[in-house]
């Protein structure tokens, strides 16, 4: 079989498999209790490169029979999606935890894929667009490399290495989202003044009683 078929057809599986699972169990989604659920970035971002890679490794264990040699910079990257995967989830559970704050996912519903994973409480950020297109860009480059692998004899080069910098430079664009995001909710719940509330409790006091 074409070995650049193999791998997109492998790919596009695994990619309606993870739809399916997002369909049926928010998968995908921010923990809230708006309608529909917000895209949550950091799900989709762990989504992204467990796509990719173990897409990577079932194409080449089809096409030569053996497992594919992983470099330590594919665990470091996969290391990344889902270290970010756990602090955001561990931000949004302390967020839970406050009652004097309101979180900006439960207010607003989900608008669109794209928006959702681009936006925080104050609509769409530079800092969640620019480690979006950090992923797309390395991803495209890793799948690149995997396809033109694939119709290698050599199994050990069909995962490419990455360069240690390119992995700080998506570090640190997932460190800014980490740490901007545990800012997102540090609003306060609205209160009623005083002076409202008194004249609320007087206009009560004057109704004629039955």
């Amino acid at each position: 079989m074409n070995p650049v078929f193999m791998f997109w057809l492998i790919f596009s599986f695994i990619t309606a498999a993870v739809i399916i699972c997002d369909y049926l169990f928010g998968m995908l989604r921010d923990t809230s209790t708006a309608t529909p659920k917000p895209f949550s970035y950091s799900r989709v971002q762990l989504a992204w490169w467990t796509i990719i890679i173990f897409s990577s490794i079932i194409s080449a264990l089809f096409l030569h029979n053996g497992l594919p040699v992983l470099f330590n910079s594919t665990l470091y990257l996969l290391g990344i999606a889902s270290g970010t995967t756990a602090a955001a989830r561990l931000i949004d559970v302390s967020d839970q935890l406050k009652s004097n704050s309101a979180r900006h996912q439960d207010m607003n519903g989900g608008t669109n894929f794209l928006t959702d994973i681009l936006s925080d409480g104050n609509g769409i950020s530079i800092h969640r667009f620019q480690t979006v297109l950090f992923n797309i860009l390395l991803g495209c480059w890793f799948i690149y490399n995997v396809v033109f692998n694939l119709t290698a004899k050599n199994i050990e080069g069909i995962i490419p290495d990455i360069q240690p910098n390119y992995l700080v430079l998506l570090s640190l664009s997932t460190l800014t989202y980490t740490a901007l995001k545990a800012t997102e909710n540090k609003c306060p719940v609205p209160h009623v003044e005083p002076e409202f509330v008194s004249e609320s409790v007087n206009k009560v006091a004057n109704v004629p009683q039955g």
